[in-house]
C-alpha cells in the first residue's frame, strides 16, 4: 500500500483534503513538523497558483496522520524523512495546484453557499448531527489556523472536485457490451495437469559437485561483524501506577489491536510498562555510552554476529551498516535493553565449501532438473494431446468454472484468465508450479446477465479513469510545471 502512495501519490489529489476531514475526527493530533522558513511565503508555484507554506504544513501533517495509522502508531520523522514524506506532500500539491490551473482556465469557481454547506456537512464538526460552530473554532484554533485559510483550502478542494466531475466519462453502452461479451464466451475444454510435486529426480554427489564448480560464486558466506556490546538493561527501572498512566496517557495510539481498536490501559498495560521502562532507561544507557567511550567501564561481551542476525535490532543494524571499524555506536533499543556497540572488525562475505554450500546446491539444482523434465514431459503430451486420455469441464467462463482437479479454486482461474487472452485451441499454460496442457473442444457465448453488466460497467469506469488521468498529467506536466522556491523537497 505505501509503495502504490509514494509512485501514484498525483492520482490521489481529490481525497488528499478529504484527509482532512479524517484528521479533524483524530481528535487535532498532529504528528509530524515540517518546516520551511516563514509561514506565511510560498514555498513553490504552479502556473498562476501559489503553494503556501500553511497549505504545505497541512498536506504533510494529513499524510503524516495517515502513515501513522498504517504504521500503527510506529511512524516518526526519521520514517517520513526516508520515505521522501516532504517531497509526496509537495508533489501532491503541485498536481492539485494543476488541476486549479486547469480549472480557472475553465471559469470554474465555488460560491459562498456551496462552501458554507461544505464546511457544516463535515461530520467533524457536527454536534448530534448539527454544525457547531464552536467545535469548528476549537479546531481551528488547536491548528492554529484562521477561518480564511482553512476555507480557502476547502474551496480548492470542491473546485477540483467540480473539474474531475465535468471532465470524467462514464462507459457507454457499446463498450460494456463489447467486454461483457468477451467475457461470456463459454468453452469446453479437455486437460491434463503435470505436477512439478509428482517428478522426481536423482542427483549423485558428482552432479552436485560440478553445479557447484560453475557457480561458486553463488554461494557466499554471509558478511559478519565482531564487536564488543555493552548492555544497559531497564528491568531494574521503577515503574508506579501513576507514572505508566502519563505514559499511556500521551502514547495510547501506539496501543491498537490487528482490527484498529485502541487497547485500553489495563488492556495494553504489560507493553506500556515495557515501553515506559525503556524510555526511562535511555538516560542510564547514555552515561554508560560516555563512560564506556571514555575507557571507564568495560563491555558485557565480545561476540561475532552474522549481517542482519534477528539477534540485533533493525535500527542497530542500519547504524552498524554504517559504521566503519572502530567505531562506538551510541545505544539502540534491542528488546528491552539498550545496546552500546564498538565495531571491531568486519569479516567480507567468501566462498563457500562445497560442503557448506550443499544444500542451497541441491536445493537449486534439483529445481533446475525438475522444471526441465516438466516442460520436455508437457511438449510430449500437447505433441500427442490428440491421443491423450483427457478430462473433460463442463462450459467454462470467467465467472462461471468448477474447479478443473488438482487444480483450486484460485489455479483454476488463473488458467482461465490466461485461457481467455489467447487464441490458440490447444496449448500449455502454466500455474502455479504446474502445467496445464488443453484443448477447446467446443466453443458457444453465454447469455450476458445483469449482474456481470454491472461488474464490468464497473470496470469499464475504472479503465478509462485510470487512462484519463495518466493523460490528463501528462499534459499538466509540460503546461504548469511546477517551480520549487526551497530545497528539500
Amino acid at each position: 500500500m505505501i509503495s502504490w502512495m509514494q509512485k501514484h501519490n498525483k492520482y490521489l489529489i481529490v481525497t488528499i483534503w478529504v484527509a482532512t476531514i479524517a484528521f479533524i475526527g483524530a481528535g487535532f493530533v498532529g504528528w509530524g513538523s515540517y518546516q520551511y522558513g516563514s509561514k506565511a511565503g510560498a514555498i513553490g508555484k504552479v502556473g498562476d497558483i501559489e503553494i503556501t507554506q500553511e497549505k504545505f504544513d497541512m498536506t504533510y501533517q494529513n499524510l503524516y496522520s495517515r502513515y501513522n495509522d498504517m504504521f500503527k502508531g510506529q511512524f516518526d520523522e526519521a520514517k517520513a524523512k526516508e520515505m521522501g514524506l516532504a517531497k509526496q506532500a509537495f508533489n501532491s500539491l503541485a498536481s492539485e495546484a494543476q488541476l486549479l490551473n486547469l480549472a480557472k482556465s475553465y471559469g470554474i469557481v465555488v460560491s459562498d453557499e456551496e462552501l458554507r454547506h461544505y464546511v457544516t456537512s463535515i461530520k467533524g464538526f457536527q454536534n448530534e448531527g448539527k454544525f457547531n460552530k464552536t467545535i469548528y473554532e476549537t479546531y481551528l484554533k488547536n491548528r492554529r489556523l484562521k477561518a480564511k485559510t482553512f476555507e480557502a483550502i476547502l474551496s480548492d478542494e470542491l473546485i477540483v472536485q467540480k473539474l474531475i466531475s465535468l471532465l470524467e466519462r462514464k462507459a457507454v453502452p457499446f463498450e460494456t457490451d463489447v467486454l461483457a461479451s468477451a467475457l461470456s464466451i463459454a468453452d469446453k475444454i479437455g486437460y491434463t495437469v503435470i505436477r512439478l510435486a509428482d517428478i522426481k529426480v536423482a542427483l549423485d554427489d558428482a552432479a552436485l559437485k560440478s553445479f557447484w564448480e560453475q557457480s561458486k560464486s553463488d554461494y557466499m558466506t554471509p558478511r559478519t561483524y565482531k564487536m564488543e556490546i555493552v548492555w544497559t538493561d531497564s528491568s531494574g527501572v521503577e515503574a508506579d501506577e501513576k507514572a505508566l498512566h502519563e505514559f499511556y496517557d500521551k502514547n495510547s495510539y501506539n496501543y491498537v489491536g490487528a482490527d484498529g481498536k485502541q487497547f485500553g490501559f489495563e488492556q495494553a498495560k504489560a507493553i506500556v510498562t515495557k515501553d515506559y521502562k525503556v524510555k526511562k532507561a535511555k538516560k542510564e544507557a547514555l552515561k554508560t555510552y560516555i563512560a564506556y567511550k571514555k575507557g571507564e567501564l568495560k563491555a558485557t561481551e565480545t561476540k561475532t554476529f552474522s549481517e542482519n542476525s534477528p539477534e540485533l535490532s533493525a535500527v542497530l543494524w542500519k547504524e552498524i551498516a554504517k559504521a566503519v571499524e572502530g567505531d562506538i555506536i551510541k545505544p539502540k533499543v534491542v528488546g528491552t535493553k539498550y545496546a552500546t556497540v564498538k565495531l571491531l572488525k568486519i569479516i567480507a562475505p567468501k566462498e563457500k565449501t562445497f560442503e557448506q554450500a550443499r544444500v542451497e546446491v541441491e536445493k537449486r539444482l534439483t529445481a533446475e532438473k525438475k522444471n526441465e523434465v516438466l516442460e520436455k514431459r508437457s511438449k510430449e503430451v500437447l505433441e500427442n494431446i490428440d491421443n491423450e486420455t483427457l478430462k473433460t469441464t463442463n462450459w467454462v467462463t470467467m465467472s462461471k468454472f468448477d474447479n478443473m482437479t488438482p487444480l483450486s479454486q484460485q489455479e483454476t482461474l488463473q488458467f482461465l484468465q490466461k485461457l481467455f487472452t489467447s487464441s490458440a485451441k490447444k496449448g500449455m499454460i502454466t500455474v502455479s508450479d504446474n502445467v496445464v496442457v488443453y484443448k477447446v473442444l467446443e466453443q458457444k457465448m453465454d447469455k450476458v446477465d445483469s449482474n456481470l453488466s454491472k461488474v464490468v460497467e464497473g470496470n469499464v469506469n475504472q479503465i478509462k479513469k485510470s487512462v484519463f488521468e495518466s493523460n490528463l498529467f501528462k499534459t499538466l506536466n509540460k503546461q504548469y510545471p511546477a517551480q520549487k522556491f526551497v530545497k528539500g523537497i
